[in-house]
């Protein structure tokens, strides 16, 4: 494909890109004949309870057509149809992988169409994505405003440039290729982005007059909603668009197609954009303004693309246009008769659409498609260009805590306009609030979040964004090595003495767990009254919680099964698949005076642990519940 601004070429009938020429660069890919060189789609797939490592398939065609051939349009097809010949060689799909040019446009888009037909032997997924593997000339990488770095090659990953550490995608850095780098831990999970904000990453040349972006106009297709993080771009230099994944949510959004089940998606497009300047670097210091140029020039394409989203020019049936989708509009209010407007300030809703299911499971929803906004100040929402089947409506306040779902399947058919009227959530509560620790957000981003150990930095992450810095899990050790953390209702500030992290401490080479104390006074215990201890979790990684009230060596009050296994602490993920639990408390294990709760959490893995979102301490309903108190939404 040529538009004359670039030049992609592929491996036919396969589908690979095996060259992208640009700027007078021939070729800005890494590609020498290997499998998992060049750009190409992949998923990971195993056996249904296979011990084994997820296999790769890069979903090589064996059939390719031209789709459109047009002076202002190109669109390629590269098919391959499952058979039964095929077995425990491929993935059981049928995937037609497409490529789009225009005219004018300085960049190409790529989408499938994946499919599982129900005569066909059950698999899982573990991921799918669209892999870019990129010359060595493209050094500079950025993710965002504020996450812009050199980047090390490969080979500083290997022996003896460079250290493994706990795990095997991180890496200390003892003699990099660029010397600046050296003692800095590189970790491509320090680069994962929630959907929502993962729009538009990639990477500048050695030169700084070329970007090569990847841009995610929609996430509608992805899994997990608008809060599941996932890869973006890291050292190869390699770029990701990360679909389908079970990164720091585990099990609960793992992709299994079950015998006897159809399933056919249409995954994307995400469009790959290259720009450049005319900047004549002479010094370092002019770097800085012809990279800002790149990466502002790409954030401008990215609002253009969305913008635009859905596309009106692309081929597939499978890709629904604008007027064959339709819309869902309302109002989300909030009532909560224990709180008033001035408690805590309150942000606007997320709302969104996804398969009919129960409260927050969005989160692991990884078949269907998502779509999601935010309310306006005033509660106000409309959800646009929603492909027609059958949805629940969802929500998250945040400042809240709990889910909220429209009891209510609602179906979406080609141009309709649907308004569900005012919504009433309800957060879950049964008593006006005693004290709390932290802000119910999803996220444990506001509790203490220490430095890292200092022979382990990433300089990118030293003022902001620090719990993306690795080894923190030890770190509790560090701070706590024989006593556990002690809280002081009252007293204590959790955004200084609450460790983000709930973790097993470190002997020697074992870990050990550990138990946690909240110390709150009460004035009184009325008779035959009731509290409960409410507790959000923003994730938690092969673990065990236990509570108990006043008595630290007796059987525990409540206690949950092993649990867990997004590894978001290790993976520097500070959230993961949300989790809610509600412990009842009878009054008479309480005491006049100083009371004690114990938080232990059992775990003998070095990445074992929990993150809290939220915990609250409600005491005994008063009053007869009052008519509502509509709580509008303000910043």
């Amino acid at each position: 494909m040529d538009n004359g601004i670039l030049q992609v070429t592929f491996a036919k009938p396969q589908g690979r890109v095996i060259s992208i020429r640009y700027n007078g660069i021939e070729n800005l890919l890494n590609y020498h004949g290997a499998e998992n060189q060049g750009g190409y789609w992949d998923v990971f797939w195993s056996y249904p309870g296979s011990e084994h490592d997820a296999v790769m398939d890069t979903l090589d065609g064996t059939e390719f057509q031209a789709v459109v051939e047009r002076e202002d349009q190109v669109e390629i097809s590269f098919k391959r149809n499952w058979e039964p010949s095929l077995q425990y060689k491929f993935s059981y799909l049928n995937t037609d992988i497409r490529y789009v040019m225009l005219s004018g446009v300085s960049g190409f888009y790529t989408y499938s169409i994946l499919e599982h037909d129900k005569s066909w032997p059950p698999f899982d997924i573990a991921e799918g994505r669209i892999a870019v593997k990129l010359d060595n000339r493209f050094s500079y990488m950025v993710i965002s405003d504020n996450k812009q770095k050199e980047m090390p090659f490969a080979s500083d990953r290997e022996p003896p440039r460079g250290e493994r550490l706990a795990y095997k995608e991180a890496v200390l850095l003892v003699d990099p290729s660029v010397p600046s780098l050296k003692g800095e831990v590189d970790d491509k999970y320090q680069y994962s982005l929630d959907n929502k904000d993962n729009k538009v990453h990639g990477w500048i040349d050695n030169d700084s007059t070329t970007g090569f972006w990847v841009i995610t106009p929609s996430n509608e297709f992805k899994t997990g909603g608008p809060f599941k993080q996932d890869l973006t771009s890291h050292t190869g230099p390699t770029s990701l668009a990360m679909i389908i994944g079970d990164h720091y949510v585990g099990d609960n959004i793992h992709f299994r197609l079950q015998a006897g089940e159809y399933w056919k998606k249409t995954l994307g497009p995400i469009f790959f954009y290259l720009n450049s300047n005319l900047y004549q670097i002479q010094s370092e210091i002019q770097r800085v303004p012809a990279r800002n140029q790149l990466w502002e020039d790409a954030k401008t394409q990215m609002q253009k693309e969305v913008n635009s989203w859905p596309y009106n020019f692309l081929a597939s049936e499978e890709y629904l246009k604008s007027n064959q989708r339709g819309s869902v509009a309302g109002r989300l209010l909030t009532y909560d008769r224990y709180v008033s407007t001035n408690d805590k300030p309150i942000d606007f809703s997320y709302v969104g659409l996804a398969l009919p299911g129960q409260p927050g499971s969005w989160q692991g929803e990884c078949k269907g498609y998502q779509f999601w906004t935010r309310a306006d100040a005033d509660g106000n929402f409309i959800i646009n260009n929603v492909i027609p089947g059958n949805y629940n409506l969802y929500a998250w306040v945040p400042g809240f805590v709990g889910d909220f779902m429209h009891n209510v399947t609602i179906f979406i058919s080609a141009g309709c306009g649907i308004n569900l009227g005012v919504l009433i959530f309800e957060p879950p509560r049964v008593g006006p609030t005693l004290w709390e620790i932290g802000i119910p957000d999803r996220s444990a981003a506001e509790f203490f979040i220490p430095d890292p150990n200092y022979r382990y930095p990433n300089k990118l992450y030293t003022k902001t964004v620090k719990y993306r810095q690795y080894g923190l899990w030890d770190r509790y050790t560090d701070f706590y090595p024989i006593d556990d953390l002690v809280y002081l209702v009252g007293i204590s500030d959790y955004k200084r003495d609450w460790f983000f992290a709930h973790a097993p401490r470190k002997v020697g080479e074992e870990y050990h767990p550990t138990t946690w104390q909240i110390k709150f006074k009460i004035s009184s215990t009325p008779k035959n009254s009731s509290y409960l201890l409410r507790i959000a979790l923003a994730a938690a990684h092969m673990a065990r919680l236990e509570v108990r009230v006043n008595k630290p060596l007796e059987e525990a009050l409540f206690n949950t099964y092993l649990f867990g296994d997004g590894n978001a602490i290790a993976r520097h993920g500070i959230h993961g698949f949300q989790r809610h639990y509600e412990v009842p408390i009878d009054g008479a294990l309480l005491i006049e005076g100083e009371n004690t709760i114990y938080l232990t959490t059992k775990g003998n893995f070095m990445f074992s642990g929990i993150m809290y979102d939220y915990i609250r301490f409600e005491g005994p309903p008063y009053g007869a519940k009052t008519p509502r108190k509509l709580l509008l939404k303000f910043n």
